[in-house]
């Protein structure tokens, strides 16, 4: 499976895809960017004359990236349309602030997968290559009943 076909597996759309771009993937890890739009809505109130990219969409960003992305492409042919991947805990660290319009890059390392159960550890950094979070997650892959 291809980067390109990774990204257009993923079961989001927007306004809530937070992947540009993969870069890398692997059996041990992927790696992949986003650029936060200054327009996404959370902008608006997050927060007020000082916009700053809310922890959640960070973790949402990780989690999409270093978990969904790898995952998919463990999977790789046993993908099947009622697969489903389910986010199940992260333990984040947050350094620095995102500002609208700032690209990062997501790298995730996997840490372990069996029995469904994925977990890895992923770190973002900004485009001058600062981390600006950094934690475990992890995930079920399932299927739909």
């Amino acid at each position: 499976m291809n980067l390109t076909d990774i990204v257009k597996q993923l079961p989001y759309s927007e306004p809530f895809l937070f992947v540009d771009e993969l870069l890398h993937a692997d059996e041990n890890g992927v790696t992949g960017t986003y650029t936060y739009n200054e327009n996404l809505d959370f902008y608006k109130g997050h927060f007020k004359d000082n916009p700053v990219t809310p922890g959640v969409i960070l973790t949402e960003t990780m989690a999409q990236i270093g978990m969904v992305c790898l995952g998919i492409f463990l999977l790789g042919n046993e993908l099947a349309e009622n697969t489903v991947i389910a986010f199940t805990s992260a333990d984040m660290e947050f350094l620095k602030p995102v500002y609208p319009n700032e690209k990062v890059t997501v790298t995730s390392e996997k840490m372990f997968f069996r029995f469904g159960k994925l977990k890895c550890s992923a770190v973002m950094k900004n485009e001058a290559g600062q981390e600006v979070c950094k934690g475990i997650l992890a995930g079920m892959i399932t299927k739909k009943l």
